[in-house]
C-alpha cells in the first residue's frame, strides 16, 4: 500500500522568540513492513542545524528558530510503501540495550492498579497469546476518550481514570508487559483511518519483544496489530523518548499550535 503523508505543524507565539531549539522525530525509516519512497521537511521561521540517529535508532532533526520570530511552520511530506506483516518488526536495532525495555519509567511504572489488571489476565503459556489477551484487557478497562489525560499522565493515572487515549493505552500495556518480564516499548507514527483523509493527530501503540519473532506491535486502542495502514516513525521506552517534537525557547510566554495531518492511499500505476 502506497501511503502519502502531508503533516504541517504551525506555531504562533505571543511575542518574539529570542532563541528556540526543537528536536524533531518526524522522519520514518525503512524497516520491516515499510519502505520510505520519499520524504522531505520544510521550515518557515526556523532552519535545520543537524540530523542524527538517536539511541533508539530514530531519525532526529535539530532545528533552531530564527531570532525574533513570532511564527514557525514545520511541514513534512512523503510517500511510504507499506505491507501487512501482522505487526512483526523482527530483530532489535539501535544502540539501546534490551534490558532497558524491562526497566519501568515514570510514565509506565506498575502500581497497585496494574497488578490488579495482571491478576485478571488469563493464564497462557504462549507469550504471544498472553500479550494479545493483555491488549484486549487494557482496552476493556480503559475507555478510549480524549480530554481526560495529557502527555504527563502515568499508566496508573489512566487506569484510575478509566479513560484515556492511545498514548495511555500504550503506557499501560508497556508497564504491564514489563511487570511480566517481557521487554516492551512505545511506538508512534501515522495511521490512515479508513473513513477519512484528514486525521485528528498522529497515533501511538506498543511493541513487545517475543522470542523467535522479535518486536511485535500491539495497537491497544484499535484492538489489532499494526497493518499496512500504519507508518512507524519513532520508538522509545515511553512517550518522552519518542515524542515527535521536544524543545526549548526563550522570549514569548505563550504559544498556539495548529496541526494539519492528511494520510491517504495513492494509486500505483501499472
Amino acid at each position: 500500500m502506497l501511503l502519502a503523508v502531508d503533516h504541517t505543524t504551525h506555531y504562533v507565539f505571543s511575542g518574539p522568540v529570542s532563541h528556540g531549539l526543537q528536536r524533531l522525530r518526524l522522519a520514518p525509516k525503512s524497516t520491516a513492513g515499510q519502505r520510505v519512497v520519499e520524504w522531505s521537511m520544510q521550515f518557515e521561521g526556523a532552519r535545520l542545524q543537524a540530523e542524527y540517529d538517536d539511541a533508539n535508532n530514530n531519525r532526529v532533526s535539530l532545528i533552531s528558530f530564527d531570532p525574533g520570530v513570532s511564527q514557525v511552520t514545520i511541514r513534512c511530506e512523503g510517500l511510504v510503501d507499506t505491507n501487512d506483516e501482522a505487526g512483526i518488526i523482527g530483530k532489535h536495532a539501535g544502540f539501546m540495550p534490551m534490558w532497558q525495555f524491562l526497566e519501568q519509567t515514570d510514565l509506565t511504572r506498575a502500581g497497585a492498579r496494574t497488578r490488579a489488571l495482571l491478576a485478571a489476565l488469563p493464564h497462557e503459556d504462549s507469550t504471544l497469546v498472553k500479550l494479545h489477551a493483555l491488549s484486549a484487557l487494557v482496552r476493556e478497562r480503559v475507555e478510549y476518550a480524549s480530554g481526560h489525560t495529557d502527555v504527563d499522565t502515568t499508566a496508573e493515572g489512566a487506569l484510575a481514570a478509566g479513560r484515556g487515549v492511545c498514548q495511555d493505552h500504550a503506557h499501560i500495556f508497556i508497564g504491564a508487559a514489563r511487570a511480566l518480564g517481557i521487554p516492551a516499548r512505545y511506538a508512534c507514527g501515522y495511521l490512515m483511518m479508513d473513513d477519512r483523509v484528514e486525521q485528528d493527530a498522529g497515533h501511538a501503540w506498543a511493541e513487545a519483544h517475543v522470542e523467535s519473532l522479535g518486536w511485535v506491535g500491539f495497537d491497544v486502542s484499535n484492538g489489532i496489530s499494526p497493518d499496512a495502514r500504519y507508518i512507524r516513525v519513532a520508538t522509545g521506552r515511553d512517550y518522552r523518548d519518542a515524542a515527535p517534537v521536544t524543545g526549548i525557547r526563550y522570549g514569548a510566554m505563550d504559544e498556539a499550535m495548529h496541526v494539519r495531518l492528511a494520510v491517504q492511499q495513492q494509486r500505483v500505476e501499472q
